[in-house]
């Protein structure tokens, strides 16, 4: 067998207003608008993408919704960065850094349609380190 290797894996994230979830990955999580088309876009930051893709308005989202994990270096220092534009959304949307009994520090945020996005850093010694 070859060499090779895995190097990242970019969730497609289902979406009812591709403009509204555009704009929240933009504004309020700092993703960089790569490329777009008339139901779909590429957003980056650093070395971490999503692809949105948005269905049709009669597609009913709910109980469709998922979930990703975003493993992240200075997980405060990340948080801080995003904290004016957390601040922003409606109560109940982010849930601030906290420890994890598994050994990870997270931070969770909810998207326009109700997506989990985790971020989360490991502790130094613990099982998620």
């Amino acid at each position: 067998m070859g060499e090779f290797s895995l190097n990242q894996i970019t969730p497609f994230v289902p979406c009812s207003n591709l403009a509204r979830q555009i704009a929240f990955y933009r504004d309020v999580l700092g993703f960089e608008v790569g490329f777009t088309a008339v139901n779909y876009a590429f957003l980056r930051r650093e070395a971490v993408a999503v692809r949105l893709i948005e269905v049709e308005a009669k597609d009913d989202l709910t109980g469709r919704e998922m979930s990703f994990y975003i493993d992240v270096i200075g997980i405060d220092a990340l948080f801080a960065d995003m904290r004016d534009a957390l601040n922003g959304l409606p109560e109940g949307r982010v849930r601030a850094p906290f420890d994890q009994d598994y050994g990870q520090r997270e931070f969770h945020v909810l998207d326009e349609d109700g997506n989990l996005v985790f971020f989360g850093e490991g502790i130094a010694d613990g099982p998620g380190a």
